[in-house]
């Protein structure tokens, strides 16, 4: 038996203030977007915003549905905004954050789904997404990649 350690790095902020100009426009425009979510089963109201190579902002937020299987995360949100907008154009950075009725002061990561969906976008434009995410309020994590929250990813590569 052999063992393998996976590490990761992720960048810790206090303060926005602390991030680039672009980061902390990407991010407060991710927090403007859990106004737009409909969650009204979970009351888990989640902004994404995505910048594009081109310079060019966008967001979206989580839509639910009763059958829940059939909502869309805001991150997937965000990057089906960005595809069919700006299909030829690289996702350089993503922000994701939530609002609750119970305010959560922790980052808030992409789930497993949204993981596979940010991946899939690196690898069609072979560029890695810095991925920012924070809580409603509180620290920001930064990673430079999805890479670094998905370590094994599930690859094209292994398909027939």
């Amino acid at each position: 038996m052999k063992k393998l350690t996976i590490k990761t790095t992720v960048q810790v902020f206090h303060d926005i203030e602390e991030l680039d100009p672009a980061d902390q426009k990407l991010l407060n425009m991710a927090h403007k977007a859990t106004k737009d979510a409909w969650a009204p089963y979970s009351r888990f109201s989640v902004g994404a915003a995505v910048l594009l190579a081109n310079g060019k902002y966008l967001h979206g937020s989580n839509q639910e549905n009763a059958a829940y299987p059939t909502g869309l995360c805001a991150e997937r949100t965000a990057l089906s905004v960005a595809a069919s907008r700006h299909p030829k154009i690289p996702v350089v950075s993503m922000a994701v954050t939530v609002k609750t009725d119970i305010p959560i002061n922790r980052p808030v990561s992409p789930c497993g789904s949204c993981r596979q969906a940010i991946f899939e976008v690196e690898q069609r434009y072979d560029e890695n997404i810095k991925i920012i995410m924070q809580g409603e309020t509180g620290d920001i994590y930064v990673c430079n990649s999805i890479k670094d929250l998905l370590p094994l990813s599930f690859t094209a590569d292994l398909l027939p």
